[in-house]
């Protein structure tokens, strides 16, 4: 169970978040000040932090995630240039937080990293033996495998549908490490959890002094992704005004920093997802015609979790498997009515959801997992 500390100076944020985190399947803690904060992490071995930019982040070597009621490009660049793994406004949009969370702990290594470095460069390759396995055997899976083979060695650009939670990003992944392109950066960039108004500063850089905050000059993730991949998640987020400058740089095959007037030719093959149905999104006009056709060459719709509960076994066991590594210790067995009564359930947040309620159930059961534990703890 991953364990998030969440420092924030209202006691009403505190508590909206921890019960939040703690109903999706986290640990949750929560403190009002450094000190606290510092007390804490040298007791447990937070994850992340969740932390508004008001307080000040204890030196503990965890990565966190800022939060601010403060919209302003100044203060998002800031809370990035001082390390955060990302950047979320007050209100926060529960769903944005949920993805940034996942996307922390399970790629740790903070994003502004020199591109030198070996950490870095290894996080950004993803070949065929190092990206996570697709598990099921079902025909909706199979034909997801048999698009992989056909579309990967190609140049095409992709559209992976699908809702939250069933696999888009491992889609991608797969996409690239059976292309050609598997030796170079695998670079990903979620449109939804960046502010509209850092997007054009993330996906295309920034020269110094291009705003405030701009002390030194930043490469975007089209030029770190330059003779790789570019992996752009919900697409379906991103404003109109991004999405002008995205078509530009797909036309053109060049792109611009943020306070230049000079264009960089770029190599870069992408890939987008989307949770929203596009065309809808076209009709009501939030999003371009012709952006959609220049994305979607190849759509590849990756089918919720409850059109193939027959591969749910086989995820169960593959999740006991790696949580129990992941704990140390050994698998536990599990009932065959416990595994029925998970294939009867909805699964609204598909794949990602069974692998929380699996964490659970590890946790919480006996010495086996039963059918009894499957209607207590789900």
């Amino acid at each position: 169970m991953a364990k998030v500390l969440i420092l924030d100076q209202s006691k009403s944020v505190r508590n909206i978040l921890r019960e939040r985190l703690e109903y999706e399947g986290f640990s949750a803690e929560a403190v009002e000040n450094e000190a606290a904060a510092s007390a804490l992490c040298a007791r447990i071995p937070f994850d992340v932090i969740l932390s508004d930019t008001k307080c000040k982040v204890p030196d503990a070597g965890i990565p966190f995630i800022a939060l601010s009621a403060d919209t302003s490009i100044d203060t998002a660049v800031k809370a990035v240039r001082n390390g955060a793994q990302d950047f979320l406004t007050k209100p926060i949009d529960m769903n944005r937080l949920l993805q940034s969370l996942h996307r922390t702990i399970d790629h740790p290594e903070p994003e502004q990293a020199p591109p030198a470095a070996p950490a870095m460069r290894s996080r950004r390759r993803t070949h065929p033996a190092e990206a996570e396995r697709i598990i099921g055997i079902s025909p909706e899976i199979e034909h997801v495998r048999r698009l992989i083979d056909k579309v990967a060695p190609c140049e095409a650009r992709v559209l992976i549908t699908g809702e939250n939670g069933t696999g888009k990003e491992l889609v991608a992944r797969w996409l690239h490490a059976k292309s050609a392109r598997a030796a170079a950066p695998f670079v990903e960039v979620n449109c939804a959890a960046i502010p509209s108004e850092l997007i054009e500063s993330e996906l295309f850089g920034h020269e110094r002094g291009a705003f405030t905050s701009a002390v030194k000059q930043r490469k975007g993730k089209f030029e770190q992704a330059d003779g790789g991949t570019l992996f752009m998640d919900e697409i379906g987020d991103m404003s109109l005004a991004a999405q002008a400058k995205v078509l530009r740089a797909l036309q053109e095959s060049r792109i611009s920093r943020v306070g230049s007037d000079k264009d960089i030719e770029v190599n870069v093959r992408v890939l987008a997802a989307t949770n929203k149905n596009l065309r809808e999104e076209i009709r009501r006009g939030n999003f371009r015609e012709d952006l959609y056709h220049r994305l979607a060459v190849i759509v590849v719709r990756v089918p919720p979790l409850r059109e193939h509960a027959g591969d749910i076994p086989a995820l169960v066991e593959h999740f006991i498997r790696t949580i129990a590594a992941e704990y140390g210790s050994a698998p536990k067995a599990i009932d065959d009515d416990a595994l029925a009564d998970l294939q009867r359930m909805p699964w609204s947040g598909n794949i990602r959801e069974l692998r929380n309620v699996i964490e659970r159930l590890i946790i919480l059961s006996g010495d086996r997992i039963t059918a009894r534990d499957v209607k207590e703890y789900c």
